[in-house]
């Protein structure tokens, strides 16, 4: 794996995976910060939810369009297409969480890593 050239860029795809996010009216939209943990695998998660698999799947898609057109990036990995209940989009220093509500509350990521700091964004 290699690291994108800057923290900026990081923080700037972040911001463009919650844009696509908030097109697509992803709830309770959250960025945690993950750059000042020492075992952190990337600087940030980027995490939604939706009520159905529907919107899950649009989430994503938007998520993957917003970085595209503005980057040119593709996801180094994609994971949950198939059943769209937590769908992972993983671009190396950004990690995009979309789950279906349920799903979210169940493996409370934002829980595991308590350490980061937690940006709040509203939906659009």
């Amino acid at each position: 794996m290699v690291k994108s050239k800057t923290l900026k860029e990081s923080a700037y795809l972040s911001e463009l995976a919650i844009h696509g996010m908030q097109e697509k009216k992803g709830n309770e939209i959250v960025r945690l910060d993950l750059r000042n943990i020492f075992s952190s695998v990337s600087d940030y998660f980027v995490i939604c939810h939706a009520d159905s698999t529907t919107q899950v799947r649009a989430i994503a898609n938007s998520v993957e369009e917003e970085i595209f057109k503005a980057t040119q990036q593709e996801p180094w990995r994609k994971e949950g297409l198939e059943y769209s209940e937590w769908i992972l989009l993983d671009y190396i220093d950004v990690v995009v969480h979309i789950f279906r509500t349920d799903k979210r509350e169940f493996y409370g990521v934002e829980e595991l890593w308590g350490d980061a700091e937690i940006k709040f964004y509203k939906s659009a």
